[in-house]
């Protein structure tokens, strides 16, 4: 899977980004259809925020934001929502193509 991250009005550690690569092998690891994913860290005043985006076949995005007082607490939060939204879809977008095309 190809990793993007990128980094704005901050600066981050070479363990962060240790960190941010071992979330995205253990997210893509839980969607064997990953293709990609971006991770953009922010800094907003003292609010850290992470964004993380998994691209999928199908077209298929999931987004997940975290706020925190550090960048590795705003990770995990992004993880976590991430992890959900993959436990919740368990291919069920696959299914509803399936089941919408017209049998001959």
């Amino acid at each position: 899977m190809k990793t993007t991250i990128s980094v704005r009005h901050t600066e981050i550690t070479d363990d962060l980004r240790e960190r941010t690569n071992d979330v995205l092998e253990r997210l893509g690891s839980q969607s064997p259809h990953a293709l990609d994913a971006t991770v953009v860290f922010d800094l907003d005043g003292l609010n850290h925020q992470v964004e993380i985006r998994l691209h999928a076949r199908g077209g298929q995005i999931l987004i997940g934001t975290g706020e925190g007082p550090d960048h590795r607490t705003a990770l995990d939060r992004a993880e976590d929502k991430v992890r959900r939204q993959l436990e919740r879809d368990g291919g069920g977008a696959r299914r509803a193509r399936r089941a919408a095309k017209p049998r001959p």
